[in-house]
């Protein structure tokens, strides 16, 4: 019995050390995905991209990926492999690209993802990719919280706060207007992180914003009483950062009802489907912020816009040029990498310098934002008009 008792505590003491490093390496599972350790002996690489192929704001997915199979089809082979691409479409919804990058971790077992469009969409993912440690990079989300996710999270885009900057002083500087209206559409972190960007800018220039409550959310289509609310209050300018889709609609209505005055916008409106929508007197006269233009004098830009054309057969819109330049930062990445884990794809994307793609040169600093300039185009009735170009 006395035997007994003095070996309890040291059974008990070795039980809980075993149960403990049991739990710990059950832990580490948990937090390192299944291609983590993936090497160069692979045979291929796996890249996934999480963009909407469908739904409302589908004409993003669809030049993201365009532009992406472009720079896929000249990088070829990068340290000797393959890169295999896996498109899921997560059709414009944030529930949609949570599910899309835990498929391409848990399934696919990809070695990095690329996407999405739609800060809302990638905030759904990123911290799914963030957990698992696998690098995600979006090329075109601009809010600034999605890189604020985590290390495994970058962007290869400008920022709202770049971008909001921009137009804030387009609005008051170049043309001259001193009341402004924010219409927001309270579904999107883009729109609102935008909104906050410009007023605060705009009221430090010395311009006045209307106070009111001038909102809408996405999948709305008769903007009216809205815009009755906005006519009364008589600004001189109406930023509406917004996606194409509404967007288009809203202008629309907006010229219908005599309301001539310029709308601003950012990089959500560009899209070809947005003179569509908006039609031909809607369109005229309203500016926004991009990434790009295809009137880009540029040698590279204009080489960039040929192919497209031959291979699509329309001009590229600033998501194809974003997708294209998505795709080289990541094979120079993977090429400076040295291994093919999770870690060493992630640290070499973040530590991207001054490289020359088609939207600019892309620097990704130390909170893995990229340091580019913007462009302000005019919405016209034959197209984007390229106006300025605006470095950081």
């Amino acid at each position: 019995m006395k035997k007994t008792l003095r070996l309890l505590p040291l059974i008990t003491v070795l039980a809980a050390l075993t149960m403990f490093s049991q739990g710990c390496k059950k832990e580490d599972k948990t937090t390192e995905a299944p291609a983590a350790k993936a090497a160069l002996s692979a045979t291929e690489i796996v890249l996934g991209a999480v963009f909407p192929m469908t739904g409302p704001i589908a004409t993003y997915g669809q030049e993201s990926v365009n532009g992406m199979k472009m720079a896929l089809k000249k990088v070829g082979n990068v340290v000797g492999l393959p890169i295999r691409l896996i498109v899921e479409d997560n059709k414009g919804e944030p529930v949609e690209s949570a599910n899309a990058v835990k498929k391409l971790i848990n399934v696919d077992n990809v070695h990095l993802i690329v996407g999405s469009v739609a800060s809302s969409n990638t905030l759904a993912g990123a911290p799914i990719a963030q957990q698992a440690r696998v690098p995600l990079m979006t090329p075109a989300s601009t809010n600034e919280t999605v890189t604020q996710t985590g290390n495994f999270i970058s962007r290869t885009c400008f920022t709202d706060a770049f971008q909001g900057v921009v137009m804030a002083k387009f609005a008051y500087e170049s043309l001259k207007k001193k009341k402004a209206i924010i219409i927001v559409d309270n579904s999107s972190d883009y729109s609102k992180g935008l909104a906050a960007v410009f007023k605060k800018k705009f009221v430090e220039l010395g311009g006045t914003v209307i106070d009111g409550t001038f909102t809408y959310v996405q999948k709305d289509t008769d903007f009216r009483s809205l815009l009755r609310k906005v006519k009364r209050e008589g600004p001189d300018v109406v930023w509406l950062p917004g996606y194409y889709t509404e967007v288009g609609l809203m202008l629309n209505q907006a010229r219908q009802m005599g309301m001539n005055l310029p709308f601003l916008g950012g990089d959500g409106w560009d899209s070809p489907k947005l003179q569509e929508l908006a039609g031909a007197d809607g369109i005229k006269g309203n500016y926004i912020s991009s990434h790009f233009s295809p009137d880009d004098e540029d040698p590279m830009v204009q080489g960039f816009v040929k192919e497209y054309v031959a291979t699509y057969g329309q001009k590229p819109g600033a998501m194809a040029a974003l997708g294209y330049d998505g795709v080289l930062v990541v094979a120079d990445a993977l090429k400076r990498a040295g291994t093919l884990t999770h870690k060493s794809i992630s640290e070499a994307i973040n530590s991207t310098k001054d490289f020359v793609g088609i939207t600019g040169s892309i620097t990704i600093d130390e909170n893995r934002n990229a340091r580019k300039a913007a462009v302000v185009l005019e919405t016209t009735a034959t197209g984007m008009k390229f106006k300025q170009k605006v470095m950081p």
